[in-house]
């Protein structure tokens, strides 16, 4: 009788009934698990203000910097509360609230990014393991400590002088046009994969191509994927499959070193020797490390290269600081540039650039934009400072860079890109500018040796290579850098194309 009674009914009165029940059951599982927010807590965003029953406040996700930046000023301590799908989220901006984001040991970072950041690859260990967090952080420690670091210093040198030479022109009179943000990003890859990857990689264009789109689509994230996580998307399906194939490319190169007793000297030999060849823990190594510096210097690398062709009084400080470091350390008139630089010691590579350091450290201020992510995983509410709320057991924190980084009583004309803010003797009339751009308190960068000591090489090699301006994609030359797009998480691309037109220096 049933059954009669459905194939009566058309199509559409069946996918409305579909439909539904689809939505009845999302309503469910975010009503249920919504719950009033206790006394203390940083009050709730109004209905106007962009706050949508059971979706939450989207525009956190749409248009991230006036999102928070426009509640903090509204808000008397510079905290505000807002819900994403069912996830409580406290916003932290001021002194107080920055203090708390960053120092508090009762709020953890890795649990933050695994549900407020889709586009992280997560891993998940066995219950007597040791959390993979944990392991990661020690294991990349001990990967990148110095003396490690500076045996790889050469190859290092020799992997981006190689890159750079690939499309370049031949003589002083020919020139070539790159997008920095596809040759000097793919550079940064080069140098990460080399650093905490397999040889078998990083010596095979074809696998770094593949393996470079593969990594590109586990970063597409989707609102979606927070508000309602049991809700499969095509960005979860195009991750799954990019992760499977990187899984499997890894899994098959740690097989194949243990059965044929084939031995290299890569970061890969380094975790099958010491026993941790797992490939759930070398994949969460290499993705991690990848996530962690690729994103952000590879795209910044890019930028530093771009600001210096607009603002010829630093590029000729830099191409100034570049050469007279060749010169102190060339041993005969036919070294050269690169040659010298291969020379270098990572200590002489991390003094000898003064100028290139406060040229990265203000693009990093410039272009890292976004969030940053908590959540409180104790068993107390968090303490805001001294302003008397608290954030939840269970809620999440966020905190923008902007509120920092853009804030004019620390850097006056924000918008303007000037390294000279950290020029030390300028810093030495006042009190050293608040920066964040390594993190700080209980979650400095793990990697930032390494970062920088990437952005070092790829802005020295290039200097002393070629002399360059910066264009757009229809070869009209640029006297500045165009704005960016300070909505997503992160540094991202330009919003318009970029080129260097870039010749050999003679």
């Amino acid at each position: 009788m049933v059954m009669q009674q459905l194939s009566q009914l058309s199509s559409a009165t069946i996918w409305i009934l579909v439909g539904s029940a689809i939505v009845f059951l999302v309503l469910s599982q975010i009503t249920v698990q919504r719950k009033p927010l206790p006394k203390g807590a940083p009050p709730l965003i109004k209905p106007g203000a962009g706050d949508w029953p059971v979706l939450g406040s989207l525009r956190y996700f749409s248009d991230r910097q006036r999102f928070m930046l426009s509640h903090i000023a509204e808000s008397i301590t510079g905290s505000f509360s807002f819900y994403f799908g069912k996830h409580h989220i406290v916003g932290l901006g001021g002194i107080e609230g920055k203090k708390t984001f960053f120092e508090s040991k009762h709020l953890d970072f890795s649990e933050g990014y695994a549900v407020l950041f889709t586009g992280t690859p997560t891993l998940e260990t066995d219950k007597n393991d040791e959390p993979i967090g944990v392991w990661f952080t020690r294991t990349l420690t001990t990967m990148i400590k110095a003396d490690n670091l500076s045996k790889s210093v050469p190859n290092l040198v020799e992997t981006t002088h190689t890159l750079l030479q690939r499309n370049a022109p031949k003589s002083p009179n020919e020139e070539a046009v790159m997008d920095p943000f596809v040759d000097i990003y793919r550079t940064i890859y080069a140098l990460t994969m080399r650093t905490v990857g397999a040889a078998e990689i990083y010596n095979s264009p074809k696998l770094m191509d593949k393996t470079l789109r593969w990594f590109e689509q586990l970063q597409n994230a989707s609102a979606l994927r927070i508000i309602f996580p049991f809700l499969p998307t095509y960005a979860d399906l195009t991750r799954m499959i990019a992760g499977g194939r990187i899984y499997f490319l890894l899994k098959r190169l740690v097989e194949e070193r243990k059965r044929t007793g084939r031995r290299e000297e890569d970061p890969l030999q380094y975790l099958i020797d010491t026993g941790d060849g797992d490939v759930k823990k070398v994949i969460s190594l290499v993705l991690g490390s990848l996530f962690a510096g690729l994103i952000n210097s590879g795209i910044n690398a890019a930028y530093v290269l771009c600001w210096l062709a607009t603002t010829p009084e630093w590029y000729q400080r830099v191409q100034k600081e570049v050469d007279g470091v060749v010169e102190a350390h060339r041993l005969n008139p036919q070294q050269s540039a690169m040659e010298v630089l291969a020379t270098l010691s990572l200590k002489e590579w991390e003094t000898s650039f003064p100028f290139i350091e406060m040229c990265q450290r203000e693009t990093i201020r410039h272009h890292m934009t976004g969030t940053t992510f908590r959540k409180n995983t104790s068993n107390i509410d968090v303490p805001i400072g001294k302003t008397g709320e608290f954030i939840p057991r269970g809620s999440f924190a966020v905190y923008h860079l902007d509120d920092l980084h853009f804030n004019p009583e620390y850097y006056p004309e924000p918008e303007k890109w000037n390294p000279g803010r950290f020029i030390p003797e300028h810093e030495g009339t006042s009190p050293p500018l608040p920066y964040v751009g390594w993190g700080t308190g209980r979650h400095p960068c793990v990697g930032m040796k390494f970062a920088k000591l990437e952005i070092y090489i790829i802005i020295a090699s290039f200097v002393a290579m070629f002399d360059y301006t910066l264009e757009d994609d229809n070869e009209k030359p640029l006297e500045a850098v165009p704005a960016i797009d300070r909505k997503p998480h992160g540094s991202s691309m330009p919003l318009t194309p970029l080129r260097l037109r870039y010749r050999l220096r003679t």
